[in-house]
């Protein structure tokens, strides 16, 4: 996932920027409305979070203007103005979500993904795929080549999170709390029992290993 992130106070943007770095995302940062816009004119971005008040152009702004030229990316605004009016102008102007300060940061994560799956094409689909891996979400079956692998429940939930991810470093953070439910580390080696046991399944049996690891960063489910 690209974001864009448009906050005039250097700080939090660099802080926001580096928790989306940390679950594997990119982060791009403007300091203003006039370069935000911009930005979001020349970058294809899956979601944008935008300041509200801000030097040269002010979010609202902004966010009419991105409306204006047809660019339907979700936009998450930040602002210290809570009020309910504060909201509906928000959302008026053409935010999809309005987030008060100060936020805790797992909120801010956790609506920035959500509104990450409103764009997501695949958040709907019940059959995935990787390359001759597939996935029937329905049928809670999995085939390789056409032979049929069989797995554990959570064995199941992981492999699908990785489908979901393909060709994208999925950190050990992010497995913890999309396929494990944790927000926090229980410092055990649970991840990577699990991925053992998935390698054994999906990529032993045959020639091309599909399941790698990403030293220092997670791992990367690719064809």
């Amino acid at each position: 996932m690209r974001v864009l992130i448009v906050e005039d106070d250097k700080e939090i943007a660099r802080n926001i920027a580096k928790m989306l770095k940390e679950q594997g995302h990119v982060a791009d940062c403007a300091h203003d409305g006039e370069d935000g816009l911009a930005m979001a004119r020349e970058g294809a971005f899956d979601v944008l979070i935008v300041d509200r008040m801000m030097p040269n152009k002010d979010g609202l702004t902004m966010i009419e203007e991105v409306r204006a030229e047809g660019d339907k990316t979700p936009v998450l605004i930040l602002s210290a103005l809570g009020e309910v009016d504060d909201r509906v102008k928000g959302l008026k102007a053409g935010g999809d979500d309005y987030l008060v300060k100060p936020y805790a940061p797992s909120e801010l994560m956790a609506r920035v993904d959500a509104l990450a799956r409103r764009r997501d094409p695949d958040a709907g689909k019940t059959k995935l795929s990787c390359g001759d891996l597939e996935m029937d979400l329905l049928a809670r079956t999995v085939h390789r080549g056409g032979e049929a692998i069989l797995l554990q429940p959570r064995e199941f939930r992981l492999l699908e999170f990785l489908m979901r991810n393909a060709g994208q470093v999925v950190t050990r953070t992010m497995l913890l709390e999309k396929v494990w439910d944790y927000h926090f580390d229980p410092q055990t080696n649970v991840i990577d029992v699990h991925i053992s046991r998935l390698r054994s399944k999906i990529d032993k049996p045959y020639d091309t290993n599909m399941l790698h690891t990403v030293r220092g960063a997670g791992y990367r489910l690719q064809p």
